[in-house]
């Protein structure tokens, strides 16, 4: 990618001819590049260009060489559309679709991915992630309130990072992004699986080697085999357990599941040929690298949750965080809600496909949906119905046909007044209820088949 002309890097240092005649006449280190930056450092040099750049020279800083080098890739699809083309080709080939109709590639995995350190100073450890974790989502969920990385050359350090987390990247409250994530995750059913990257325990730097892996290894997973419960009832997950140490409680369940060694005999193989020698068992339980590293990068995790969790109760914005997330809230800051941790049955059961469907706070997010559609074809409406108003625009509505796409406006403020349309939402996303005044309540219309007359009501009303 760096050997192409247009190249965008960042943090490389730029040589100058001279810098690029050592690189090319230092013959062992010449033939250490790739074919192409091979080509394209003989081409600069013989070129005799002010500046070009190198993969192996990153930017120098106070003398230094810089950790963090960047640049942008092309799209692969777009550089390379061979490939693309026979992938198509393929899926199309192997599911016999005909040519008129589209090859969709539906999304079949979400697998977040973590930043993880050993302990270094001030900085505390956050390594006793597994190759490969599992999490029920009020544990995902927790970690992704939290937002918690471990020290990486891109950021000032560790802590709580993440869009969700910094005001300045996110205009809306957090609870509107939080009660969105869980609901998709609950009506999707996907699983909340995570990858390591940086350190996986103290002794075992994996960088982003783990990270580029896992895609290679779930593209070769049968669907049952992606399906947590089946990895867990046949022995390919293992859940963490809570424990103490010292006389103190270590909440390692906040961890989730991890894969076994079984998971890497059974599927790593698939990559590899001898699979055990890739992930020992130190990688796959990285508490028997360091006890008391172990034991402090999940209370490093607990205190960080707890933290972030508090700053919700602060500003006032756990009012607007649907049940299951307040409570998760609740149990994060201050280990219970309503005398429940979070293993209690009745908590877990909030974070389930059947609780949603059946929840009122879901029924308003539908609602609310609706209201929203309401009002934005009622704007439409009245839009078009000013343009064509105008006698000086009279042509212009012609050429645009303003008059049928009235028509067709009018059409969809029916339908989405209905009750039908209300029945239609059900089992999708909905909307939270982010802007609550009643300048924006719509209008539904009284018939046998739409909702009850009059106007609809703001789902949620806030003081100030």
């Amino acid at each position: 990618d760096m050997a192409e002309p247009a190249v965008f890097t960042s943090n490389f240092q730029p040589l100058r001819p001279a810098d690029r005649q050592e690189i090319v006449e230092d013959v062992s280190t010449f033939d250490a590049f790739t074919a192409p930056m091979q080509a394209h450092l003989a081409r600069a040099s013989a070129a005799g260009d002010a500046f070009t750049v190198c993969s192996a020279r990153p930017r120098l800083v106070g003398g230094e060489p810089s950790k963090n080098p960047r640049y942008l890739q092309i799209r692969p699809d777009v550089s390379r559309p061979r490939d693309r083309y026979v992938a198509e080709m393929g899926a199309r080939l192997a599911r016999r679709l005909p040519l008129a109709r589209p090859v969709i590639f539906p999304v079949a995995s979400v697998l977040s991915g973590r930043r993880n350190n050993p302990p270094d100073g001030a900085i505390r450890a956050l390594c006793v992630y597994n190759p490969i974790h599992y999490q029920e989502l009020p544990e995902l969920l927790m970690d992704y309130i939290c937002s918690l990385t471990g020290k990486s050359p891109s950021t000032t350090g560790a802590g709580s990072e993440g869009a969700l987390t910094k005001g300045p990247f996110n205009a809306l409250c957090a609870t509107a992004d939080l009660n969105n994530m869980l609901v998709s995750m609950l009506l999707t059913g996907y699983g909340g699986f995570s990858t390591a990257a940086g350190w996986i325990g103290p002794h075992y730097r994996v960088d982003h080697d783990v990270s580029t892996l896992i895609p290679e290894l779930w593209c070769r997973l049968a669907p049952q085999e992606r399906d947590p419960e089946w990895l867990l009832e046949h022995g390919y997950l293992e859940p963490l357990a809570d424990y103490e140490l010292e006389d103190r409680p270590v909440l390692a369940s906040r961890l989730g599941c991890r894969i076994t060694a079984k998971f890497v005999r059974a599927f790593f193989g698939r990559v590899f040929d001898n699979p055990d020698a890739v992930f020992s068992d130190d990688i796959l339980r990285p508490e028997r690298q360091d006890p008391a590293v172990f034991a402090d990068g999940i209370d490093n995790i607990v205190e960080a949750q707890r933290r972030v969790a508090r700053a919700y109760f602060d500003d006032g914005s756990i009012d607007n965080a649907c049940p299951p997330v307040r409570a998760l809230l609740h149990i994060m800051a201050y280990g219970h809600f309503e005398g429940m941790d979070a293993h209690h049955p009745a908590l877990r059961a909030m974070f389930t496909r059947e609780s949603l469907l059946g929840s009122d706070w879901y029924r308003d997010r539908l609602a609310h949906k609706q209201q929203r559609d309401i009002a934005l074809w009622q704007r439409h409406v009245r839009n078009l119905s000013d343009f064509l108003a105008l006698p000086t625009h009279r042509d212009e509505a012609a050429r645009l046909g303003i008059a049928a796409r009235l028509d067709h406006a009018r059409t969809e403020l029916a339908r989405v007044r209905s009750r039908a349309y209300l029945g239609e939402l059900h089992g999708t996303i909905g909307a939270d209820a982010i802007h609550r005044g009643r300048s924006h309540a719509a209008e539904i219309a009284p018939d046998d088949n739409t909702l009850e007359g009059g106007t609809v009501e703001p789902l949620f009303a806030v003081k100030g």
